[in-house]
């Protein structure tokens, strides 16, 4: 998954104008996607946010494995100043609780009658403009399935005193995890024109048949499942008629029909990373960069030397 540019050029003047906003904010509203709560976080918005009061919304938690989500409910909440809640567009009134969980987290501007300015962040196409709408019981937010459909900042008056302010999708400008990258591939938040179906669908299969192996077996009629990621692929391609001249399987076409199943939960509710996969990834991404980090040292040292 190398050599892709992920990341609109709109991005870095979007992060630039929160930056320039959060002082007037009181309270931060970031949208993350349910099956993917870790590779749909930018880790510049917790920077942006400093102690600001945060609710990380769990969207399109009808997707996602629900056990899972109750567990990465009890991660996030263990940082200060974090509450969290899981929504699904299937659940308009659940929605409107999350109005109610921004009075609990401002109690002060509730008992002071005082409006209470949210801004509301994601990355594109997590469900933040299906969220908006609802929330303001008319169509205000464009919606879609391509990514970064938002562009510019707009405020919006809400029922309860809460004026939010929605701002474009953003993305970190630097995807350093490559596991992120895949995730945020196989859920679409990333245009399926930046990568191969393939790369991704045999990403997605390997996960599958390591977390949801009885959902992939009962989808695709499967009575076992092969371990190299290629057969597992040409394996459901078979079953589902991917077959050209010769009676090779389709890979692409697999793949496609494996990640639009997945999108629209016809393989099962699942979720795509835990709490305790983050930690794993987070120390490696540290080892990764420190042995970067010692390497650039060291070939600074070698041209210094070799100037004297």
């Amino acid at each position: 998954m190398a050599n892709i540019n992920w990341y609109p050029g709109h991005m870095h003047k979007a992060s630039k104008e929160m930056r320039k906003i959060i002082p007037t904010v009181d309270l931060i509203i970031e949208i993350l996607d349910a099956r993917i709560p870790f590779s749909s976080e930018n880790p510049m918005l917790a920077d942006i946010r400093g102690d600001k009061p945060c609710i990380k919304v769990l969207s399109k938690s009808d997707l996602a494995d629900p056990i899972i989500t109750q567990q990465w409910q009890d991660y996030l909440e263990q940082e200060k100043g974090v509450k969290t809640i899981a929504l699904t567009i299937d659940e308009p009134e659940k929605m409107h609780g999350l109005l109610n969980l921004c009075h609990k987290m401002l109690p002060e501007k509730s008992k002071g009658d005082r409006n209470i300015h949210a801004m509301i962040m994601g990355i594109p196409n997590v469900g933040k403009s299906t969220l908006i709408n609802n929330l303001a019981g008319r169509m205000i937010a464009k919606t879609g399935n391509e990514p970064a459909v938002t562009k510019n900042q707009q405020r919006i008056k809400l029922d309860q005193g809460i004026t939010l302010l929605d701002t474009p999708g953003v993305l970190w400008p630097k995807l350093e995890n490559k596991h992120g990258g895949y995730r945020l591939a196989i859920t679409g938040a990333i245009k399926e024109t930046a990568v191969s179906n393939d790369d991704i669908g045999m990403y997605a299969v390997g996960y599958f048949r390591k977390r949801y192996p009885e959902l992939l077996k009962a989808r695709y009629h499967l009575d076992a499942l092969p371990e190299d990621e290629v057969a597992l692929l040409e394996a459901i391609g078979a079953k589902r008629g991917c077959l050209r001249a010769g009676g090779l399987v389709e890979l692409d076409r697999a793949a496609k029909i494996v990640l639009t199943e997945f999108r629209d939960i016809t393989i099962g509710r699942i979720t795509l990373e835990t709490p305790e996969m983050m930690e794993a990834e987070l120390i490696e991404m540290a080892e990764i960069r420190a042995k970067k980090e010692a390497t650039e040292a060291a070939r600074k040292q070698n041209r210094k030397g070799s100037r004297n």
